[in-house]
Formats: C-alpha cells, sequence, structure tokens
C-alpha cells in the first residue's frame, strides 16, 4: 500500500486531507482504488440507484467572463446566441415534462457573472415554482451576495451550484475574469444561507493528475463537503480556446470520480457533461467507482447529452433504477 495514503475509517469524512495524500489516491493500482471507492459508497447510498437529474438554460450566451471552456462566453465566437431570461411558465413547463420522465431534481442555469437584484424576484418565481412540483431544486446564476443567497434559500432553492472549476494552481491557465476566492466567497455565502453547496470541476482542460486532485483538495477541505459534486468531462467546442483540447483517457476519468467520492463521502457524485462520448462500459465503471447522479435529457446547457431513451436502455443493462423507486420484486 502506498505509504502516503492514510488508511480510510469506515468511510467517515474527513476535512484535513493533505493534496499529497488526495494525489497518493490517484496513484494507487486501479482495481485496489475502485474497490475502495464502491465500499465507501456503499456504506452511505444504495449502489443499485441513481439520482436523475434535468439541467436547463433560463438564460444562455453573452456571459462577460472568460472562461475557456464555455460556449456562452461574449470574448468567443461559437455558434450560441444569446437569448433573454426565460418566463417562469416556460421553465416549469419544462420541470412538469422532466419530473413526468422521472427527473427528481431541476436545475436552472444563467449565464451571468452575478445574479442582479432586478432578476431576483423572476428567479425567484422559476424556483418556488419548481420547488411546489417536488423536485427537488438547484441553480447557477453566477457570483451570489449573503443576501441574494438568503433570498433563494427563502424561495425554496435546495442547492447552488458554482464549480471551483479546477485545482487552485491551473484555475488562472483556464478563466482570469473571476478569482478563486471570488468563487470560495459565494460558497460560504450559500452556506451561511443554509443552503446546500453543489461543486464541482471539469477534467480535460490540460491539466496535471495533480490538478485535478487539487481539485478534490480544496473540496474535501471545505468547512463542509459539497453535498453535491459534479464531474464534468469536457466537451470541446469551436471558438473557445479549449476547442481542441486531447480528451482524458477513460480510466483516469474513472479514478477521478473514485477519488472523490473517497474524499467527499456523502457526496451525490454527478456524472455530468461528457456522457455523451462515454461508452455504456465506462459509464458503468463510474457508478461501481462511486457516482450516483446523472443529467438527463438531450441538452446540458449548450452542449448534447445522451436522449432518455439511451439512458432508460443503460439503467436496464445495470439493472439499476433511479432513485426513490421501489426495486422490483422477483416473480
Amino acid at each position: 500500500m502506498n505509504a502516503h495514503v492514510k488508511p480510510l475509517d469506515a468511510a467517515q469524512p474527513r476535512h484535513d486531507w493533505t493534496l499529497d495524500e488526495v494525489e497518493a489516491l490517484f496513484e494507487l493500482p486501479f482495481t485496489e482504488l475502485v474497490f475502495r471507492a464502491a465500499e465507501v459508497h456503499r456504506a452511505w447510498f444504495d449502489a443499485t440507484e441513481l439520482q436523475l437529474s434535468q439541467l436547463l438554460s433560463v438564460k444562455t450566451g453573452g456571459c462577460p467572463e472568460n472562461c475557456g471552456y464555455c460556449s456562452q462566453s461574449q470574448h468567443f465566437k461559437t455558434a450560441t446566441r444569446a437569448s433573454k431570461l426565460m418566463e417562469a411558465d416556460t421553465v416549469l413547463a419544462a420541470a412538469r415534462e422532466a419530473k413526468a420522465a422521472g427527473a427528481q431534481r431541476s436545475c436552472m442555469g444563467a449565464a451571468w457573472r452575478d445574479l442582479k437584484d432586478r432578476d431576483l424576484p423572476k428567479v425567484a418565481a422559476m424556483i418556488s415554482g419548481v420547488k411546489a412540483l417536488g423536485l427537488e431544486t438547484c441553480a447557477t446564476l453566477g457570483m451570489l451576495t449573503p443576501d441574494q443567497a438568503v433570498s433563494l434559500k427563502a424561495a425554496g432553492l435546495d442547492y447552488y451550484n458554482h464549480n471551483l472549476d479546477t485545482g487552485p494552481d491551473y484555475y488562472d491557465k483556464v478563466v482570469t475574469t473571476r478569482t478563486y476566492q471570488d468563487r470560495l466567497d459565494t460558497l460560504a455565502a450559500v452556506r451561511d444561507a443554509g443552503m446546500s453547496t453543489c461543486c464541482g470541476g471539469i477534467v480535460g482542460m490540460g491539466e496535471t493528475r495533480r490538478d485535478r486532485a487539487g481539485l478534490l483538495h480544496q473540496l474535501a477541505t471545505l468547512p463542509a463537503h459539497p453535498e453535491s459534486l459534479p464531474i464534468n468531462d469536457l466537451m470541446p467546442i469551436a471558438g473557445t480556446p479549449l476547442g481542441d483540447s486531447t480528451p482524458v483517457d477513460g480510466l483516469e476519468f474513472v479514478r477521478m470520480i473514485a477519488v472523490a467520492r473517497l474524499v467527499c463521502p456523502k457526496a451525490m457524485v454527478r456524472i455530468a457533461a461528457g456522457r455523451e462520448h462515454m461508452s455504456k462500459e465506462l459509464q458503468a465503471l463510474c457508478f461501481l467507482a462511486g457516482a450516483n447522479s446523472i443529467f438527463v435529457g438531450a441538452r446540458l446547457l449548450t452542449t448534447d447529452n445522451p436522449g432518455r431513451s439511451a439512458d432508460d436502455a443503460l439503467l436496464a443493462d445495470l439493472k439499476m433504477r433511479p432513485m426513490g423507486q421501489k426495486a422490483a420484486q422477483p416473480a
């Protein structure tokens, strides 16, 4: 066993991880790493269940940030066109459709640097309406002030998504219009308002394994681990600085999932963007390594996602079921 890896204490959360310890987990033999992660997963979750989430772009394009992976940035020439904030009725119709198709969670995303107070009432109406449908609610609207976070909580928002994207040492290679501390400050405002945090990042942006370990180290040493931890496999988009990026090897992506499960054992670890180019075997390995949520629907903001028929077939092949759905009884 690697001398730099402390023995795991029956999947109990820790907040004292060192960067070297997290990186050492990545270096474990693949089968040993996945076995450990699978054990930890089963300590907190039913490994035959997946949470199904819908992600809807409620305001697309025109963002002043320069995140190198994003087609919605006004800094880059891409096929994405800017649109205004959707009406609440349109958002609720999409949420009803998603719920009818089996989704348990609705995520609303707006391409903003920060939430403006003038837009808060309209966003709050979306949130309260979706919450009233019985769906778990999540939103990603850019940076928040503490008062805005309190208002979103009052509207019924369960989770706020604000990704760190990558480790702190690689961050300025990806975005320079917002600092790492800006992101940490928004997460603090969300926690202080009593909401759960949804925070993860992206692999495949040219970062090293230590950078990936750096991201997970940041998440594992926050005052509270993210309750939701999305891992995105970069979908290179023409016209963005990262549009020609070399994909991360599939087994390396599974390692990322497994280490995320080990260092944040109680988090919902979500396979976010990138499933469109993953085989069902690779996705199955991710579930074995501790992923227990996927996004359903044909689109994730501005990128493709497997259709629902493909996801239904995947769950059937793996004999898995949506979270909260009773297991089929033997004949």
